[in-house]
């Protein structure tokens, strides 16, 4: 069972979220959150799987509610689902950078809204190819990136060569194809990147890439 805390300021969406979510077996939707600051306490509170986070609510909002949550140690195990009416707006990478494990429109269809919450909820990245390329274009059109907090010498040649694929947006059995390995050993890598980067997911690992400058950006 798939533990989801809705967090949202507008009680219409948080009904049709439940309603579509509860009418799944494996999904229970546990509490709603308000605002941000709700959604932080009843994230400590109930300890679920996944947050279906808005970004933008009264008081705190979701990003820095999204910060506090992934900074806790003893919420290490959740995972952030960021909602979004914007699409790929200036709130979504800094989301990422906060911890979040990925994001959805909340005009998605169903079917991809059931499948994001299975997905992160399994610990897999969210971001699916075309998103994943979308969000380097939005990220490449902006600033430059931040000083990096770690450095590319915590991997190997080969762990860099795979960083900078996922950042590029390729999956796991691409990445296989274009390295000449089994998707497997392709998974394994970017694993093994992750943890040495101490990133939560494939999309921290586009960030840190980004920020990093083991990819450099296409300037417009």
């Amino acid at each position: 069972m798939i533990r989801v805390l809705l967090a949202d300021d507008q009680a219409l969406m948080r009904a049709g979220f439940r309603a579509l979510l509860e009418a799944e077996d494996d999904l229970e939707v546990v509490g709603e959150a308000t605002d941000g600051a709700s959604a932080v306490q009843l994230a400590r509170r109930l300890r679920p799987d996944v947050v279906l986070m808005d970004v933008q609510m009264p008081g705190l909002d979701g990003i820095e509610a999204t910060r506090r949550i992934a900074a806790d140690p003893d919420l290490a195990a959740i995972r952030i689902l960021i909602l979004t009416n914007y699409g790929l707006d200036s709130y979504v990478f800094a989301a990422l950078r906060a911890g979040a494990s990925g994001f959805l429109l909340k005009d998605a269809d169903p079917t991809d809204l059931l499948q994001a919450v299975a997905v992160v909820a399994r610990g897999d990245a969210l971001l699916a190819p075309a998103v994943t390329r979308t969000l380097i274009s939005e990220f490449v059109a902006g600033p430059p990136p931040a000083v990096p907090t770690a450095g590319r010498d915590v991997l190997t040649a080969r762990e860099q060569e795979i960083v900078e694929l996922v950042a590029r947006g390729l999956t796991n059995d691409e990445i296989a194809l274009r390295m000449v390995i089994s998707p497997l050993t392709a998974k394994t890598h970017v694993n093994r990147a992750m943890t040495k980067l101490h990133c939560r997911d494939r999309a921290q690992l586009v960030v840190w890439a980004y920020e990093s400058g083991l990819v450099a950006p296409r300037r417009r």
